[in-house]
């Protein structure tokens, strides 16, 4: 009886085996079978190794930031399969992989820059490698505001300068707003970086950078970028309205927050409208630009709204309360989600942070910037914040102020939490 039921132990152990080996081998089967294009096509040699993958698995930190199944590929599958099982105790104990955020600056932004940036480093969790593209005479004053602020390690900061294409360089400069059109060229410019979260310098961020850098763990296998809809109300649309070119969905999508898997960017080819033939991030921008220039109104972002609409499988879209604009409440409030959990990201396009029209963003404009770090964050910016907010009830945002500082007190508790375990 004893050796039957050795026997059948062992027997057990065997299919047990046998089973955890089928698995891992159906597993390799698809990152093998991701390693190819649409349509068959191998995907660049050295972009796997010259090897065939056999030195690939050096540096296994980004699996952290994709599921298996949306592997870069130039990370091991197998290796990528396992970690994926740890992955959640592994970024408790170790917050340390970067999220980069990108900026373009010219003209007086300046100021407006810097308080963005500063936004950032108040809440954020996991540090932050900062990549900001100005005009060479900004840099110095870059450099002279950054070194001094005591973020204590938990960021890094590149300068750049303003850089087009050379044979198109005036006309992209121009385009809208002064070099407002460089973040279509961030996925050929920043080579080395896998993904990036791209702002505008007139925005604000309430709570960690790392939650809606965590977006990119939410992309499906197709979707290569995220942004959220221009307006939430068909009615007060500007594209559904008035736009003379192809636009994503129903009311457009805002470009001012931007998170791209810059990899997939760079690899992906593109349908459009101009020919039969699919083209890369660099092959498609200049002819979208020559047949479009004369119809578009909102520059670079409209050309966006052109690639995505040819391409919506492409685009993850996020709620509106992580790019919200004084549309979302200057003619009655029309983004549900920040009603229920408050605002994430605050967007203050036309010039709300510098003029009296839209005194709640200019509230919280100023009491980001006028923050001194290490001061406490709910006597020395939330407590005078709404009081300030309380000043604007006059006004249609004035009276939703309460949205304003939801998250923001959710923010400081949470951060409150951190300091007190010592993270």
């Amino acid at each position: 009886m004893m050796m039957v039921m050795r026997r059948l132990g062992r027997v057990a152990l065997l299919c047990l085996g046998c089973g955890v080996c089928s698995l891992l081998y159906g597993f390799s089967q698809l990152a093998l079978s991701l390693e190819q294009e649409p349509g068959g096509r191998q995907r660049d040699p050295a972009a796997a190794g010259r090897s065939g993958g056999a030195g690939r698995c050096k540096n296994l930190s980004v699996s952290f930031w994709n599921s298996y199944w949306m592997l870069p590929s130039d990370v091991c599958g197998m290796n990528c399969f396992w970690e994926a099982a740890f992955r959640y105790d592994y970024m408790k104990e170790h917050p340390s992989e970067k999220m980069h955020l990108a900026v373009v600056a010219c003209g007086e932004r300046l100021e407006e820059t810097v308080t963005m940036l500063r936004s950032a480093i108040i809440f954020s969790i996991k540090p932050l490698q900062f990549h900001i593209f100005a005009e060479d005479q900004l840099h110095e004053s870059f450099k002279d505001i950054l070194d001094d602020l005591p973020y204590e390690g938990k960021i890094n900061y590149t300068l750049y300068p303003i850089t087009f294409p050379t044979e198109s360089a005036t006309e992209w400069k121009k385009l809208f707003k002064p070099c407002a059109s460089q973040r279509l060229f961030l996925p050929l410019i920043l080579k080395n970086v896998d993904s990036l979260l791209y702002v505008d310098t007139d925005i604000l961020f309430l709570r960690p950078v790392d939650d809606i850098w965590s977006f990119l763990r939410k992309f499906n296998s197709t979707q290569i970028a995220a942004m959220a809809p221009e307006h939430e109300e068909p009615r007060i649309g500007w594209y559904n309205r008035f736009a003379r070119h192809p636009y994503y969905g129903v009311t457009g999508i805002n470009s001012g927050v931007m998170l791209m898997n810059m990899t997939r960017i760079r690899r992906k080819y593109f349908k459009n409208d101009m020919t039969t033939v699919r083209l890369q991030w660099g092959e498609i921008l200049m002819p979208l630009l020559k047949k479009y220039k004369l119809n578009i109104t909102w520059g670079d972002q409209d050309l966006l709204n052109i690639m995505f609409f040819h391409n919506p499988e492409s685009l993850y879209v996020f709620p509106c309360q992580w790019n919200y604009r004084p549309d979302h409440c200057i003619y009655g409030s029309n983004c549900k989600e920040a009603e229920e959990e408050g605002i994430f990201i605050l967007h203050g396009n036309r010039g709300v942070y510098h003029d009296d029209k839209q005194p709640t963003f200019r509230a919280v404009y100023e009491a980001i910037k006028n923050y001194t770090f290490g001061d406490d964050l709910v006597h020395s910016l939330l407590r005078p914040l709404e009081l300030e907010l309380q000043k604007t009830m006059h006004t249609y945002c004035g009276r939703v102020y309460k949205v304003f500082i939801k998250q923001l007190k959710k923010s400081i508790r949470d951060l409150s939490v951190r300091r007190s375990k010592g993270r």
